[in-house]
C-alpha cells in the first residue's frame, strides 16, 4: 500500500483524471490516492443521509469499490469527486430505503418536536472545555435535522459543494438545493453557529484510522476481483 502523508493524499496534485487514467492503465495501487483524498467527503455524505459510523463506512467500501470496478465509464464530464459521491449518495439512500424509516419531512421540520430538538443548550461555566461542548452541540443540531435538509447543509455549507454539484449528487433540482438549505440554515439557528466557535471542517471528521480501514477493506476488494478477472 502506498505510504502517503495527510498533504500528499488530500492535495491535488495529480489531477484526479490522471490518476484514473492511470489506474485504468494499470497502475492500481494509485487508486488509493482517490479513495484518501474523497474519504472525508463520502464519511460526511454518507453520515449526513444515514446518521450512522458504522453504515456510513460500508457505504463508503460500496461506492470506491463500485468507482473501481466502473471506472472506465467514468466521462469527464463531472468531476471524479462528483461523480463518487453520486455512487455513495445512491447506495446510502438504498439503504435508508430498505430501513423503511422515510417521514414526512416537511411537517417533521415544522413541527414544535422539530424546532425543539434544535434548542440550544446553556452555556457552560467550565471554560476550558466550552470549545469541545459546542462543537458536540452543533452536532447534534446537524445530527437532528431531517436528512433531505441535513445532506443538503452538510455537502454546501460543510463540504463546500456549489449549488449545481449538490444538485448533481443528490438527483434533485438546483430550486430544491437552495430551498431544502434554506430551511436546514433557519433550523439551526444563526446563533447555534455564533455560540459554536467551531469551523465546518470539524464537523463529523473522519478520523485516519477510519481512512487506513476503508482503504485496506476496498483494496482487499480490488484484490479478489482482480483474481476473479484473471482466472475468467
Amino acid at each position: 500500500m502506498i505510504q502517503l502523508s495527510a498533504r500528499e493524499s488530500t492535495e491535488p496534485s495529480i489531477p484526479d483524471s490522471e490518476v484514473v487514467k492511470r489506474v485504468l492503465a494499470g497502475e492500481t495501487e494509485l487508486f488509493e490516492i482517490l479513495m484518501r483524498r474523497h474519504n472525508q467527503r463520502l464519511y460526511r455524505t454518507a453520515r449526513a443521509i444515514l446518521g450512522d459510523d458504522a453504515e456510513a463506512e460500508l457505504v463508503m467500501q460500496d461506492a470506491h469499490f463500485q468507482a473501481y470496478t466502473h471506472l472506465a465509464q467514468f466521462a469527464e464530464k463531472a468531476k471524479y469527486s462528483t461523480w463518487l459521491t453520486k455512487i455513495a449518495v445512491h447506495e446510502a439512500l438504498s439503504r435508508l430505503r430498505r430501513r423503511g424509516r422515510f417521514v414526512d419531512l416537511d411537517s417533521l421540520a415544522e413541527s414544535e418536536r422539530g424546532k425543539a430538538m434544535l434548542v440550544s443548550q446553556a452555556r457552560t461555566p467550565e471554560q476550558k472545555v466550552l470549545n469541545s461542548e459546542l462543537k458536540n452541540m452543533l452536532e447534534a443540531a446537524v445530527e437532528n435535522l431531517p436528512e433531505h435538509y441535513r445532506s443538503v447543509l452538510v455537502m454546501r455549507d460543510v463540504e463546500g459543494l456549489d449549488t449545481s454539484e449538490t444538485s448533481e449528487c443528490l438527483g434533485i433540482s438546483e430550486e430544491s438545493v437552495k430551498v431544502r438549505l434554506h430551511r436546514a440554515r433557519a433550523l439551526m439557528r444563526k446563533q447555534l453557529y455564533a455560540r459554536a466557535r467551531v469551523t465546518g471542517q470539524e464537523l463529523f471528521s473522519f478520523h485516519k484510522i477510519r481512512c487506513d480501514r476503508v482503504v485496506a477493506a476496498v483494496f482487499e476488494r480490488i484484490r479478489a476481483y482482480l483474481r476473479l478477472t484473471i482466472d475468467d
